[in-house]
């Protein structure tokens, strides 16, 4: 997984948190409607999560993930077979002059957050956790 970073700054810029919220919803749009003639497209349903774009709007990373979690290489697979058909589609939607090069990734925003509840649900953590409460309270 490419490790997620805005280009313009701790929370990017106006632009291109705007740009690439944008890109979010027409991208969800197409898939929803089924605007992209593909069959493995069509035949899952695939939530995106998130969009960022650099700073010089040149790229766009669309995060994705297949209902259930499911056949996430597949749907990879397909979106970037599709990409030249769904950048066109966007561009034409959102009037910009420049459309952003799309790039597709698994979204494993949901993975971490239950990696990061196990992490906090072991004993020997909860045990740490008590004890800094404890320390501070004494302070």
């Amino acid at each position: 997984m490419a490790k997620r970073s805005h280009s313009g700054g701790p929370s990017g810029s106006h632009r291109t948190l705007r740009i690439g919220e944008a890109i979010r919803r027409r991208l969800s749009e197409m898939l929803s409607r089924g605007e992209i003639h593909d069959p493995d497209l069509t035949a899952m349903s695939i939530t995106v999560g998130e969009v960022r774009v650099t700073s010089d709007l040149r790229i766009a990373t669309a995060y994705i993930l297949p209902l259930g979690g499911k056949s996430a290489g597949t749907a990879l697979e397909a979106l970037r077979r599709n990409k030249g058909e769904i950048r066109h589609q966007i561009g034409k939607a959102l009037g910009i002059k420049h459309t952003p090069e799309l790039k597709f990734e698994f979204d494993d925003t949901f993975d971490r957050m239950d990696a990061t509840r196990i992490m906090f649900s072991d004993e020997r953590v909860q045990r740490d956790i008590h004890h800094d409460d404890a320390s501070d309270e004494e302070e």
